[in-house]
């Protein structure tokens, strides 16, 4: 039986969330002529010529070549073949194989909460629904925090692409809890109402440092939307069939970049991000050598497990590193740190060592221990040395 919300119509949400069908065409054209969306996609393909005389004629004939291209994009699910597709080949050329696992235990007919540790801006979401894709399943809406939409071309690619505004930037605490509760509601209506299922990561920020921790703050917020409905904290909770996700990569492409944030804090204090550093990010997840990449899906919370926010946030923990793979490059790292203790290393080839050395050997001296730390760190969550 369907279910609504006493206190949300779907124009309440019409700043947050995705683009509709009808859209998108509009707003395809629009991001065809945009000056600097074509400026930063000449910028990534012919970065000498993108500040050259002649860029305003290359820009005019990107233009053209991308209206021809998106000119049999009609709707949502276009784009999404077309992102499947472009996934598709990323993999192909960005890794050594990509492996889905526990899918096979949920409902087409069920929409999720798909709870998920962070480890890459775009291509977390990108491969869950790519594995919801390549097993016939419909793709979910993503949540995305408004500080990664610093341009109207990044917010316009982001909302055709399923995505919901995540206001983070929110001022004062009577704005924040105003922010928080229409997510909240906006989560209720798109899983009851609309039927459709939801990716959000575990807390803000991506897991730098490998340790995979769900924020209390996040399972609270996601109960705002009846918190004065006569129902139990358990019962709200559970209605959202939230399902915890691990996404696994043998190489991260952004670990040197990450080990330079984690070591530029702990000697200074804090880390200045540079203009635009996470649009570079999601630039370099994507294009960045991975390795083996899986996404593992979990069971849905039992009665008990939700009792509590924190109740809740450890047992999605709990069975995020439970799905977690550990490849060579995890051991490898806590070898390297020395901190195997009584742990019997698994035997790897000598292969398999000189490109893990390889990898170590790219990451500048200096920031190296916090590398094989953020390496290391989920082998220490399994065996609960953390």
């Amino acid at each position: 039986m369907e279910t609504r919300l006493m206190n949300a119509s779907p124009e309440a949400f019409d700043a947050i969330r995705p683009y509709r069908d009808e859209e998108v065409e509009e707003v395809l054209e629009r991001l065809a002529e945009d000056q600097e969306l074509l400026t930063a996609l000449l910028r990534f393909k012919f970065p000498r010529l993108a500040t050259s005389f002649v860029a305003p004629l290359l820009r005019l004939l990107l233009s053209r070549v991308l209206k021809k291209r998106l000119a049999k994009i009609h709707s949502i699910d276009d784009l999404q073949l077309y992102v499947a597709g472009y996934v598709a080949r990323m993999l192909a050329t960005t890794s050594k194989g990509f492996s889905v696992d526990g899918l096979e235990e949920l409902d087409q007919d069920q929409s999720y909460l798909f709870v998920s540790n962070h480890r890459d801006i775009a291509m977390d979401p990108a491969l869950v629904n790519y594995a919801l894709h390549t097993r016939e399943k419909t793709t979910a809406r993503i949540a995305i925090g408004d500080n990664l939409l610093q341009k109207p071309w990044v917010t316009d690619l982001m909302r055709l692409n399923k995505s919901f505004v995540v206001q983070r930037s929110a001022k004062g605490v009577r704005q924040m809890m105003a922010a928080f509760k229409l997510l909240s509601e906006y989560i209720h209506h798109t899983l009851k109402n609309e039927q459709q299922s939801i990716w959000i990561a575990q807390r803000e920020g991506r897991a730098k440092d490998g340790i995979d921790h769900t924020d209390p703050a996040i399972i609270k917020m996601f109960c705002m939307a009846e918190k004065k409905s006569d129902k139990s904290f358990a019962e709200i909770l559970g209605s959202l069939n939230i399902i915890p996700v691990a996404l696994s990569y043998e190489y991260d492409p952004l670990g040197v970049q990450k080990a330079r944030e984690l070591a530029t804090l702990e000697e200074e204090g804090e880390y200045a991000k540079a203009e635009f550093e996470d649009i570079t990010s999601i630039a370099q997840g994507i294009a960045g050598y991975k390795g083996r990449v899986q996404v593992a899906f979990g069971k849905p919370l039992t009665n008990e497990e939700m009792q509590s926010p924190a109740s809740a946030a450890q047992a999605i923990d709990a069975q995020i590193s439970r799905l977690y793979r550990l490849f060579p490059s995890n051991y490898l790292a806590l070898e390297a740190l020395d901190e195997l203790g009584d742990m019997a290393l698994p035997e790897f080839d000598t292969a398999t060592r000189a490109a893990f050395n390889e990898h170590l050997a790219a990451c500048p001296p200096e920031y190296r221990k916090h590398w094989l730390t953020m390496y290391a760190n989920p082998v220490k969550n399994y065996l609960k040395r953390l």
